[in-house]
């Protein structure tokens, strides 16, 4: 996994024949290299200069993205009230 800062936060749509947005953001890594990051879970609080975890992994309906940020790291917040497969998404446990 690297470290890097996000330099563009956008969305983008996926190939034929899915349809939707896609969160996604380039990240310039520590090592100078400038990549694609998928934006894994519903919502995010992402802009421009966050600093981000990125680990290895392709989306398949998207181009060119070859990476996943990890949530629940640096800058990057977990899904909000998400129950299940919550150590995917940096889901705390929540309080009864």
């Amino acid at each position: 996994m690297k470290r890097g800062v996000c330099t563009r936060v956008y969305t983008t749509t996926p190939k034929k024949p899915n349809s939707a947005l896609r969160k996604v953001a380039r990240v310039r890594l520590n090592g100078g290299i400038e990549v694609t990051a998928y934006i894994p879970g519903v919502g995010h609080n992402l802009q421009e200069h966050s600093i981000v975890l990125v680990r290895g992994g392709r989306v398949k309906d998207l181009p060119g993205v070859r990476y996943k940020i990890v949530r629940g790291a640096l800058d990057t917040q977990g899904v909000k009230n998400r129950k299940q497969a919550r150590s995917r998404y940096g889901a705390k446990m929540e309080k009864k």
